[in-house]
């Protein structure tokens, strides 16, 4: 890379770094009990906003994982979402009524948090319709994992977003608070992706999958892009671009080996075709706070209008991590 791309760089990382230092005063703690943090704890952060029917799993979910902290911001929930939260002995949480647009889509909030509480520990950043799935995680808890990548002076681990999907209408069957969503998205698209290497910064670029087939058929360029890195050893000065699906300093995004070997990686399970999306869509329509004018949320609407079943013939019915790895959708690399 040339000298001045990488000096526009560390000018943009400045940027954001002094925009999450900003917007620090638009938080206010609602329960904070990072205090007795231990120095190697494992952080799960998160930006959310209603999503109190989700939640019971979410945190089932990750602490059966080993994560040991939650740290969320509230962006205004009205459902009861920040009460239920606040209750939960391993949980901080900072609400926020400011606008999640301009807030670089929460990642102005998370980046002051993390600064604050992650420096030196390792972070995984999600959404609370995103699940973590890596080598071995149904017999070795995410530290496992940590510990290997510790040992390798690997900073960050990659996972592609694998949107999960019902055989069947979206709503068909409605979701129940604690539920494992799993048990009824149990169909991802095996093949249909495309890779690039975005010149910039150095990361895999992904699309593909059902929304790139159903919902951008016609504009497959504008699908959501799936390469996620959610998983870093942070420090201070480190700062995500784009939601999480590239960082800076760019060194970090590079976690694909170039010379054709096979580096570990992992998969995101996107738990979100429930039959709650149609509520969420409304919500977020009306708000407009997504990327893009909310462009995704409109296609969401228009698929849940026209009954649209995700399934084809090409579904593949999901089993477990191996069988993720056989189709090459992740890889446990040099993982014994």
């Amino acid at each position: 890379m040339r000298a001045l791309e990488r000096y526009r760089l560390r000018l943009r990382r400045k940027r954001f770094l002094w925009r999450a230092f900003r917007k620090r005063r638009e938080l206010s703690v609602a329960a904070d009990r990072t205090g007795g943090l231990r120095p190697d704890a494992i952080l799960l952060f998160a930006t959310l906003r209603n999503e109190r029917v989700r939640l019971p799993y979410f945190l089932r979910y990750y602490r059966q994982l080993g994560i040991d902290h939650f740290i969320f911001v509230d962006n205004g929930s009205s459902d009861g979402t920040g009460d239920y939260l606040a209750a939960q002995d391993d949980v901080s949480v900072w609400h926020t009524d400011k606008s999640y647009r301009r807030s670089r889509y929460g990642q102005d909030w998370l980046t002051w948090l993390m600064r604050k509480h992650a420096d030196g520990r390792w972070a995984l950043t999600v959404d609370l319709d995103e699940f973590f799935v890596y080598p071995f995680c149904d017999t070795r808890p995410i530290r496992a994992l940590t510990d290997w990548l510790d040992g390798l002076g690997t900073r960050a681990f990659p996972a592609m977003v694998l949107d999960m999907y019902p055989r069947g209408r979206i709503d068909a069957q409605p979701y129940q608070e604690g539920k494992d969503p799993f048990e009824t998205l149990q169909w991802f698209d095996a093949g249909n992706y495309t890779i690039s290497v975005n010149a910039t910064y150095g990361n895999l670029w992904i699309q593909g999958g059902p929304r790139a087939r159903c919902m951008f058929a016609d504009s497959p360029e504008q699908a959501p892009s799936l390469n996620k890195v959610p998983l870093v050893k942070w420090r201070r000065d480190y700062c995500y671009v784009n939601s999480t699906h590239m960082l800076l300093p760019r060194r970090l995004n590079l976690t694909y080996d170039r010379s054709g070997g096979e580096t570990a990686s992992g998969c995101l399970l996107h738990a979100k075709f429930l039959s709650v999306l149609g509520e969420k869509v409304s919500e977020e329509l009306h708000r407009k706070q997504h990327f893009a004018d909310s462009r995704e949320y409109l296609r969401y609407a228009e698929t849940l209008n026209e009954d649209h079943d995700l399934w084809c013939k090409w579904s593949e019915k999901y089993v477990n991590w191996r069988q993720l790895e056989i189709l090459g959708l992740m890889s446990k690399g040099c993982w014994a």
